[in-house]
């Protein structure tokens, strides 16, 4: 009882701190006080769920009021959480969708049917939290997934869209039991966390499959393969390979759009589909997403085909995505791309080889823990390269960048912002030329969209 006093006393002292608190100085204090995967790395993390479990116990349970569905992967895990929220929108149900990190805004993590949360919710969000926050000392990710939940919940969202952060067992998003799990590819990536082998990293990513939630794969192979199939007959799940379902061939490729036709492997019914994210590599996600629906209609959900389409085509749209194939500009050509490891760049450089350029310009920045020495022999070396930082910790030095590049016979220039990098490329860029920004999603996020369009 006394501890409960003193708890509504403390919460009360916040409030009053609180309540003459800007949106900017909550989120200085969000980010000062918790720690934080972009800025300290694996530091920030948790080997269980405690401080999750706590957060949603102080919020009463918030993630079992809302159903939801939960995405992880290596690559494509964003794009295909975009486009579901787009296609249950469509629908006409009322759609969460949870995503991380986030290029500028914080509110960009939460939204409702493409509306980011409003910073009074935030800052709302954060009294409520203070006292817990105070006490057990959680991560930024566990208190973000907090307030997704609570704000779901409190919204009385239809459907709820959860994106992992990384990994899936471990994950603090990994409390929900949702109506169906997808898993979108599994690479190498975060080896320091996850594991070397893509065994142990596929083992974290099935993590999140539930007892009787029927799980969707998008692309697997044959050392992966086996890892999906027992954890799903150990849960009595219902598996389905998307890639076993649907072939997938790409009609027409341009900047802006990918069109697609999807042929039903056992009925042979066809799908013409239009996607407004346009990179090739989005043909493997869509039949992802596509044998989803049909998984979700069998159990109960009213999503139609035109639904379904109107979803694809308007994605950026309806969800407000940036960073896979961006396009800010196209004389000449400029282009953000979230791509940040091999599997990423394999992609990247294959939506590449269906373009003809004059001149291609990769401006690059990479966080420290990345395999950089492995994703710069990937590139075409007649390239002109920008090496850059972004404003990040864990960002690795510029300088650096350009030196390991010079010792595997790549020249280029060096920045000490992605900003500068690309008006130097603007300088000698021609019409036909294509400038590309990637690497790590914090260099995409820095770049000035309003300066550059």
């Amino acid at each position: 009882m006394y501890c409960k006093y003193l708890c509504h006393v403390f919460e009360h002292i916040c409030s009053l701190y609180i309540c003459y608190m800007t949106y900017e100085q909550c989120l200085d204090y969000l980010y000062s006080k918790l720690p934080m995967f972009s800025r300290i790395g694996s530091a920030a993390l948790k080997n269980n769920l405690d401080n999750t479990i706590k957060l949603l116990t102080f919020l009463e349970n918030p993630h079992t009021k809302f159903k939801s569905i939960h995405i992880a992967g290596t690559n494509g895990k964003g794009s295909v959480s975009h486009m579901l929220a787009s296609i249950f929108q469509s629908a006409g149900y009322k759609t969460g969708l949870y995503t991380s990190p986030h290029l500028k805004d914080f509110r960009e993590r939460i939204r409702i049917n493409g509306e980011m949360i409003k910073q009074k919710d935030v800052l709302d969000m954060t009294l409520k939290l203070t006292p817990i926050i105070e006490d057990i000392e959680p991560s930024f990710f566990e208190v973000t997934v907090a307030m997704a939940f609570d704000y779901f919940s409190k919204n009385e969202v239809d459907i709820a869209i959860i994106e992992t952060g990384l990994g899936g067992r471990l994950d603090s998003t990994n409390v929900i039991t949702p109506e169906l799990s997808i898993i979108t590819n599994i690479g190498y990536d975060h080896m320091n966390i996850l594991g070397n082998s893509l065994v142990e990293i596929a083992t974290e990513k099935a993590g999140i499959i539930k007892n009787g939630v029927p799980v969707v794969l998008g692309r697997t192979d044959e050392e992966t393969k086996n890892v999906f199939i027992n954890k799903a007959t150990e849960t009595n799940s219902i598996l389905s390979f998307s890639e076993n379902v649907y072939e997938s061939i790409v009609n027409d490729l341009s900047p802006d759009m990918i069109s697609l036709q999807l042929i039903n492997k056992k009925n042979n019914e066809v799908y013409e589909i239009k996607c407004d994210l346009p990179g090739i590599y989005q043909k493997e996600n869509v039949a992802t997403v596509v044998t989803a629906v049909d998984l979700l209609n069998q159990d109960g959900w009213n999503i139609s085909k035109n639904a379904m389409l109107n979803g694809f085509e308007k994605t950026k749209n309806n969800t407000s995505l940036f960073g896979r194939w961006d396009v800010l500009r196209k004389k000449p050509l400029l282009v953000l791309d979230v791509a940040h490891n091999e599997d990423g760049f394999s992609k990247l450089i294959s939506h590449l080889s269906k373009f003809k350029f004059g001149q291609i310009h990769f401006i690059l920045g990479f966080s420290k823990d990345k395999d950089f020495d492995k994703i710069i022999d990937m590139l075409p070396k007649e390239s002109q390269f920008y090496f850059t930082s972004a404003n990040s910790p864990r960002a690795l030095d510029h300088e650096t960048l350009l030196k390991i590049a010079q010792n595997r016979n790549i020249e280029g220039k060096s920045f000490a912002t992605v900003n500068d990098a690309i008006e130097d490329a603007l300088k000698i860029t021609k019409e036909d030329d294509l400038i590309i920004v990637s690497g790590s999603i914090y260099v995409v996020g820095d770049v000035d969209r309003d300066r550059f369009c």
